[in-house]
């Protein structure tokens, strides 16, 4: 049985991908709120968060990312990923996500820190 946590991150994997702005404000609840540089402000809102999406988007075929479920607990998901980016850097990524009932994110934020790059 596919957890909701499980369905959300392969459903943002698969907006990571399109870049379609429908998939990725499917993700998000109304006032979501998406925190993923800690120098700027959070984006808030499903319109801020397509916005920045689309403004800082990666080119599909340009990265893989490799994931699994640390921990979900009644709508509280904790997500470990590799971002390896063939042409520049790889990143381990943390995301801590909180689920609405209706399996939106309510709140994503993100830790990742860059690896060296293999080949």
């Amino acid at each position: 049985m596919t957890t909701a946590g499980e369905k959300w991150t392969a459903a943002y994997v698969g907006a990571w991908t399109s870049n379609d702005p429908a998939q990725i404000a499917a993700l998000f609840s109304e006032d979501a709120r998406y925190l993923t540089n800690p120098d700027s402000e959070p984006r808030v809102g499903r319109a801020d968060i397509v916005a920045g999406w689309l403004e800082d988007l990666d080119d599909p075929d340009t990265w893989s990312f490799e994931w699994w479920i640390v921990r979900e607990d009644a709508g509280f998901v904790v997500i470990e990923g590799r971002t390896k980016y063939p042409a520049e850097r790889d990143y381990l990524n943390l995301w801590i996500v909180r689920l609405d009932d209706e399996g939106r994110a309510t709140e994503f934020t993100e830790w990742y820190m860059p690896r060296p790059h293999e080949d």
